[in-house]
């Protein structure tokens, strides 16, 4: 059986390109701290896992990607303002 990933696609390994998927991921409830592995992520609610084997070997694949392409700092420094954003917190332009 095969199952619908929810994971958006990553369209361009570049600072651009990180912070378009973080957003994305944002916007579909699955942003996570890309310095935790997917694998381990759960739901508060209920304690169950909140990607799918497909989609943690997917996200594992993007985030191996993006530190390859950008390097770890500006992965994550593309990821602090859509988190930031996630918090509710304004960030000054």
């Amino acid at each position: 059986m095969q199952t619908h990933s929810r994971i958006p696609k990553l369209n361009a390994v570049s600072f651009d390109g990180a912070l378009m998927w973080f957003s994305e991921m944002q916007c579909q409830n699955l942003l996570f701290h890309p310095e935790d592995d997917p694998a381990e992520i759960v739901r508060i609610s209920d304690g169950t896992r909140a990607f799918s084997n497909q989609e943690v070997m997917e996200l594992r694949f993007f985030l191996d990607e993006l530190e390859m392409g950008i390097g770890h700092e500006k992965m994550i420094e593309a990821a602090y303002p859509i988190f930031m954003n996630a918090c509710g917190i304004q960030m000054d332009a």
